[in-house]
């Protein structure tokens, strides 16, 4: 027996041309490599985080905070961790979803 509930209900979204689907395939590739550089730099110490964190460009809002702390010279899974804590920022925070108050913290914290 079907309740009221299983008949109707479900909504499909409406679909995707393929110029849409490659449009957006090709925007996050563009914004993979850009985060993949980026590490690149962090990692030779060409950009400091700080600086990214605290002016970040529209292609890292949505990148996690920890995966660019990971990214730092000396920096592994312990000291990305406790900064966070001590920032009180969760560690599937993304950089967009950082409040003003965690941003403060966690790029005065890195200044240092």
């Amino acid at each position: 027996m079907t309740s009221p509930r299983d008949i109707g209900t479900q909504i499909d979204t409406p679909g995707r041309s393929r110029i849409q689907r490659m449009d957006a395939l090709a925007l996050a590739n563009e914004i993979r490599g850009k985060r993949a550089r980026l590490k690149r730099d962090l990692k030779a110490g060409r950009v400091k985080v700080y600086q990214q964190l605290d002016a970040p460009p529209e292609w890292l809002m949505t990148a996690k905070v920890l995966d660019l702390l990971l990214a730092v010279p000396k920096v592994g899974r312990v000291k990305a961790n406790k900064a966070l804590v001590q920032c009180r920022i969760s560690p599937s925070k993304t950089v967009g979803g950082l409040s003003d108050r965690q941003r403060r913290e966690l790029v005065s914290l890195l200044s240092r």
